[in-house]
């Protein structure tokens, strides 16, 4: 957003003081200044001429030669490239001498054997707008009075300003205009900011007879406010208004379109013109687009529309305005238009802002739809102020606005806590003083016994919260005057517990020898099958890749294709875990997957004890209560090598290898140890009680015992037995043998343990450890069945 310094005088002309201070105040309101220009100074030696004569240079077919009067009365030839000149028109024109914005000096030249006594000069080149395709003409936009030869700033009335290019947020639609920049930049200079009065005269024709409005959708449009005016002819906009919107930024068009901007730059507030001869009986409906409408727009292209977009209709319902964005081509103001119906409306930000998008139409005007228009007094102001620039071409404006209401904001009283405020910002202001702040940009505040109840006002659509409100007196108060203090917390920052037993657990299976792997989340169709697994993952609606649109169940396929990958790679017997989240399906009444954090531990040529070795150890480093191991054959596990892990009475995972079909389809030779547990549903529950005991200082005594069990009775039972019968003298346990074979019946294996009896204050004797020997094997065979091998 662009002001000048002039124009923001208008409503507050107490602004004053040295341009660079001011940029600082408009950038410590929220206002980026992103440059700071001095314009209307005319370069030096830059006059008004008068073009004589034109014709082609006989040896350049893109250079022609023209004549002009610099005010002399002698015509003066000029080579020149551009050729959007006519006999008789006004140009801008640099003289031998003259010095140039770009470092450049004008010379007499020879081009092509024909001297050129000067330069024709476009806007860009005299820093009057971007336009660098043609000559600037300026037949219509000298002052009156104004002969050749005058320096052209003088010609056309323009006296040295200062212009600032605002950096506007788009949480401030209030400062999208010079209006709304005034009125902030005022506050915080403490000087007086109002509108200037716009008065108008209308004929005595009632508009009530005109045009007739209906809002159909008023979600869709909060306000539509309309007039008409008579007498219109399209011409050129005087030499003023010109002068301000190039400064702006805005390309000068015709004096219809010139009054549009200018207002819309002024105020803030879009507006529209519709050829009354082309709207029947002057009727118009706003309403919703029915699916498959089209609209061909003033940029004359067709376009396609959706429930959701926004339209004006005539009296048969036929589409001639696409709302807040871009009027149809069938209403558009012509040479023949005499009388025009001007609308002003708002328009529902986020219904705006979707059309823009999917027709990639941004404009000043949507942008400012988007952002949030004023619906108050805004709108009946910028109408008297289009009527009143109107007027000075003769256009009459009939009595009263027609004005039509939809639903627009709540704007009751807001409850802001000045505490709430306070602690916010980090300051100690009063609330008179908050209240103070706010009255300066417009709001309204009430003190409500230490707090304050604020009434935000209708320019400021983004304003809905007790946040914003505390931004707004963060903004008035000046961030700067605000202490700068280092923030301070009750409690220093460190790692919860569960963060500090997943450490833990990491440090554990580096210790035994794992590497860390990290796959990707993302499965392929069919990898979950090949696991042996269910094929329940969830599918990804907008995949990057039809190979990674799965999320995965189970951390097993990510981790026999690592095993793959390094086996592929001449890498055995690599030793691998991973902690990170699956993706279960969402339970009944549960619209979300049910993620959850596990542990997988994969040890490619391993055996299943491996794994379960794994586990012991995690079982002492967490001190995990009452681990038991129960026969199962979970989904790609091998069936009879596996087994459910119960912490607690609790299921929380598998153990076992890998069966051998899958590991197959992975491309994975040999076999492969698995773990796999609900990690965060293990740390979560109980386990941590950990009991320590001193190191005995007297020998120990090993002796070794082989069972013979069912192959259904698990190895863990019989070792939870052994624990039981030999506490509290048996200190250490060891399975080191599992045999089947010749001596042993079908069906039944022996298992071989090495126990460890040790006393903590005391040599054992030969009776005690018998006593103890005898304890287990007692035990056993009462809890599982199993009897000693012979």
């Amino acid at each position: 957003m662009k002001v000048t310094l002039s124009w923001l005088r208008e409503f507050a002309p107490g602004i004053d003081g040295d341009p660079v201070e001011l940029g600082e105040v408009l950038s410590s309101l929220g206002l980026a200044v992103e440059e700071m220009d001095v314009v209307g100074e005319m370069v030096d030696g830059v006059v008004l001429a008068k073009v004589l004569d034109l014709r082609p240079h006989p040896d350049a077919d893109k250079i022609q030669l023209v004549d002009v009067d610099r005010g002399d009365g002698q015509a003066l030839q000029v080579c020149c490239g551009a050729f959007n000149m006519q006999v008789g028109d006004l140009i801008p024109f640099a003289t031998v001498g003259t010095v140039m914005p770009n470092g450049m000096e004008i010379a007499q030249r020879e081009l092509r054997g024909q001297t050129s006594n000067g330069m024709c000069c476009s806007g860009a080149e005299i820093a009057m707008g971007d336009d660098h395709d043609g000559i600037l003409i300026l037949n219509d936009r000298v002052v009156e009075g104004a002969v050749l030869g005058m320096p052209i700033g003088e010609a056309l009335g323009m006296e040295a300003d200062i212009l600032w290019d605002l950096e506007v947020n788009a949480n401030r639609p209030d400062a999208m205009s010079v209006a709304g920049v005034a009125r902030d930049l005022a506050a915080a200079l403490g000087v007086p900011f109002s509108f200037p009065d716009y008065p108008i005269t209308t004929t005595r024709e009632d508009v009530d007879d005109l045009i007739d409005v209906t809002i159909e959708d008023p979600t869709l449009c909060g306000r539509f406010v309309a007039t008409v005016l008579r007498g219109i002819s399209v011409g050129t906009s005087p030499a003023w208004m010109q002068s301000r919107l190039s400064q702006l930024g805005m390309r000068p068009i015709n004096s219809v379109v010139d009054i549009s901007n200018y207002v819309m730059l002024e105020l803030g507030q879009p507006n529209h013109t519709f050829d009354l001869a082309t709207i029947p009986n002057g009727r118009l409906n706003v309403r919703r687009a029915h699916d498959g409408e089209t609209l061909v727009t003033l940029d004359d292209v067709e376009r396609s529309l959706v429930p959701n977009d926004g339209v004006i209709t005539n009296e048969g319902d036929e589409v001639i305005s696409l709302a807040g964005v871009m009027g149809g081509a069938t209403t558009e103001i012509s040479d023949s238009t005499t009388d025009v119906l001007l609308e002003m409306a708002w328009w529902d930000p986020p219904s705006i802002s979707r059309t823009v998008k999917r027709l990639n139409l941004p404009s000043e005007a949507s942008t400012r739809f988007r952002r949030g228009a004023d619906w108050g007094d805004n709108i009946d102001r910028a109408m008297r102020r289009f009527i009143q620039l109107a007027a000075e071409s003769g256009v009459t404006a009939v009595e009263g606005f027609i004005d039509v209401a939809g639903e627009t904001p709540d704007r009751g009283a807001l409850p802001v806590r000045t505490a709430k405020v306070n602690s916010l910002l980090g300051t100690t202001l009063r609330p008179d003083e908050m209240a103070g702040h706010l009255a300066s940009i417009g709001f309204g505040a009430e003190l409500d016994r230490g707090d304050l109840l604020v009434t935000v006002p209708t320019w400021r659509w983004d304003t809905v919260t007790e946040t914003d409100v505390a931004e707004e007196v963060g903004r008035m108060f000046g961030y700067a005057n605000i202490e700068r203090t280092v923030p301070k917390g009750t409690v220093a920052g460190g790692l919860s517990d569960y963060q500090k037993d997943r450490r833990l657990v990491r440090d554990v299976l580096v210790g035994v020898g794992c590497d860390e792997t990290l796959p990707m989340p993302f499965l392929a169709p069919g990898d979950l099958v090949r696991a042996g697994l269910p094929e329940n993952g969830i599918t990804l609606s907008n995949p990057l890749h039809a190979e990674e649109s799965v999320l995965r169940t189970s951390l097993l396929p990510g981790q026999l294709k690592a095993i793959a990958y390094n086996q592929s790679h001449r890498a055995a017997g690599v030793r691998f875990f991973e902690i990170d989240h699956v993706f279960l399906p969402a339970p009944d009444g549960q619209l979300l997957p049910d993620e959850r954090e596990y542990l997988a531990v994969a040890l490619a040529g391993s055996e299943a004890t491996a794994a379960v070795e794994v586990l012991d150890v995690l079982d002492r480093a967490l001190a995990l209560p009452n681990v038991q191991l129960k026969p199962a054959s979970p989904a790609g596990l091998h069936p009879t090598r596996s087994a459910e892990i119960v912490i607690a009475g609790r299921t929380r995972g598998h153990v076992g290898e890998v069966d051998p079909t899958v590991l197959e389809a992975y491309g994975v030779e040999g076999r492969v140890a698995w773990l796999e547990l609900d990690l965060g549903a293990v740390l979560e529950g109980p386990h941590g009680n950990r009991k320590y005991t001193p190191v005995s200082k007297f020998p120990s005594s090993d002796i070794d015992l082989a069972f013979v069990a069912e192959d259904s009775v698990a190895a863990s039972a019989i070792e939870g037995s052994l624990r039981k019968g030999g506490n509290p003298l048996l200190v250490d346990l060891e399975l080191f043998d599992v045999y089947r074979g010749q001596g042993v019946e079908e069906g039944s294996r022996s298992l071989a343990y090495r126990l460890r009896f040790q006393a903590a204050d005391r040599t054992l004797t030969d009776a005690e450890v018998a006593a103890a020997r005898e304890s287990c094997i007692n035990q056993v065979a009462k809890k599982t069945g199993a009897v000693l091998r012979a």
